[in-house]
């Protein structure tokens, strides 16, 4: 869908909106709250909202390589209406600066590789962009009935595929259709389709076809770069998911993702919370997800596919832990079939699997085995969060190429966290602390672009967020 006809539709819901409270007026008049005019309604009841954020990166690669930093800044404004016979609309906009950073554009001399996490602050397509940083994001009509929904325009969306994913400035945002059904305890249906997509470290808005191949693509099982970017063929994708939860610990969770004439992806999750005692409680996880190519793969020539035709992947995924009040600790693991690699555009969202850490993925590879434990504890009521995590990711060969799309080696993570918010009188502030260590695996000598930006560097985020 076109932004022209986008906005075509908008106006005829927002006119049917409109016209519906104007048009009902005389029986809403035993109702002296929605008796105001409609101007007033949507002054007095509608709700305005604005976000200031700064955020600091910063990467420390091996003494021979480039190291980056960046400071962003930036705000944004929204407003939701209030629901009036069932129809709200609302809108949302945000605009980004460059504060002070090295010169994203410059490539390392060794590796002749740039910024990989820095330049994600800003405009990854346009490294140089330091001032228009600008986005239209959430523009949408809803029609709401009860606790259920249907909205037309831009919003976004949190599925296990296709989602904001972790921290930078802006999160990801998609345009289509969406609805929920939420009448009957313990069960919701949600899907729809998307047409066009805004990623996260972007400023644009692309086709959903446009959008594969926007970050890195990696390599193809020749080792020479990916070519499916521009060339895949694809109307949009379709989600449909289903939670389901007959007792109040237990929830299970089936989705299926249809990228048209590209791939389609599978899963099952369920998660389950065991009382122990009166303060404690045992926490088990397990998701499955299947992927198969659909017709040609995105391309009728293999050499731009986005999909291979014969890939398909499988992917194990569980967890079991503790649970308090305070505390939330757990060993997770996740195995990637050697079948075919599992792939999920980077440029919709973050992998779904319960070892996932902050600042890597699994994505782009089969034969994967990956470790991870995590400690969360909460102090002050909540208001102080830290938490520690230690992840062991065994992959495949860097020069391996059918297995390993990113050429990144086995590596440890450690990752440690804090957050704190604020009460009273700066309601609304919160901070976040997130130092990430990477530690090549093995002890062979690869070549630096296997290990910049990768393996064997420390990288540190400072967020300061200001919500009212």
């Amino acid at each position: 869908m076109k932004i022209g006809k986008l906005f075509f539709v908008i106006s005829i819901l927002m006119g049917v909106f409109i016209s519906n409270s104007f048009g009902q007026s005389d029986s809403l008049s035993s109702d002296k709250k929605d008796s105001l005019p409609l101007s007033e309604n949507l002054l007095s009841k509608g709700k305005f909202h604005a976000h200031i954020r700064s955020y600091l990166m910063s990467t420390d690669n091996e003494k021979s390589l480039t190291d980056f930093y960046a400071v962003a800044v930036g705000a944004g404004i929204g407003y939701e209406s209030p629901v009036i016979h069932r129809f709200q609309f609302g809108l949302t906009g945000f605009f980004i600066f460059n504060a002070i950073s090295s010169d994203l554009s410059k490539l390392d001399p060794v590796t002749k590789i740039g910024s990989r996490y820095e330049v994600g602050l800003f405009d990854l397509t346009n490294p140089s962009n330091r001032n228009d940083l600008d986005r239209l994001e959430d523009l949408y009509v809803r029609y709401k009935y009860h606790h259920s929904k249907i909205e037309v325009g831009r919003f976004e969306l949190n599925t296990p595929f296709i989602n904001r994913q972790d921290g930078r400035m802006r999160g990801t945002i998609e345009e289509g259709i969406w609805g929920e059904w939420n009448e009957w305890k313990g069960f919701k249906i949600e899907g729809g389709w998307i047409r066009r997509i805004s990623p996260r470290s972007t400023v644009k808005w692309y086709d959903v076809e446009d959008s594969y191949g926007i970050y890195p693509s990696g390599v193809n099982e020749l080792g020479t770069k990916s070519d499916y970017a521009g060339f895949t063929k694809s109307t949009g994708v379709g989600l449909i998911g289903l939670t389901i939860q007959p007792k109040t610990n237990l929830k299970i969770q089936l989705w299926n993702q249809f990228a048209e004439n590209v791939f389609n992806t599978s899963m099952i999750r369920a998660d389950y919370l065991m009382p122990f005692s009166k303060e404690v409680k045992l926490q088990y996880g397990f998701m499955f997800i299947h992927q198969e190519a659909l017709e040609n793969g995105g391309n009728s020539n293999p050499a731009h596919a986005y999909f291979g035709k014969d890939n398909y992947s499988n992917v194990y995924s569980a967890k079991i832990g503790i649970l308090t009040k305070k505390l939330d600790f757990s060993f997770n693991f996740t195995h990637i079939s050697d079948e075919g690699q599992f792939l999920m555009p980077r440029e919709w969202g973050r992998e779904p699997f319960y070892t996932f850490m902050p600042r890597e993925r699994n994505e782009g590879f089969s034969q994967v085995n990956a470790l991870n434990t995590r400690l969360a504890y909460q102090f002050l009521d909540g208001q102080l969060k830290t938490g520690l995590s230690y992840g062991w990711i065994k992959l495949p060969s860097v020069n391996n190429f059918a297995q390993n799309k990113y050429g990144l080696p086995s590596y440890h993570q450690i990752n440690w966290d804090l957050n704190y918010s604020f009460v009273h009188y700066l309601k609304g502030l919160s901070m976040q602390l997130l130092v990430v260590y990477k530690k090549q695996m093995d002890t062979l000598e690869l070549q630096p672009k296997y290990t910049f930006n990768k393996v064997n560097m420390y990288h540190f985020n400072w967020v300061v967020d200001y919500a009212f």
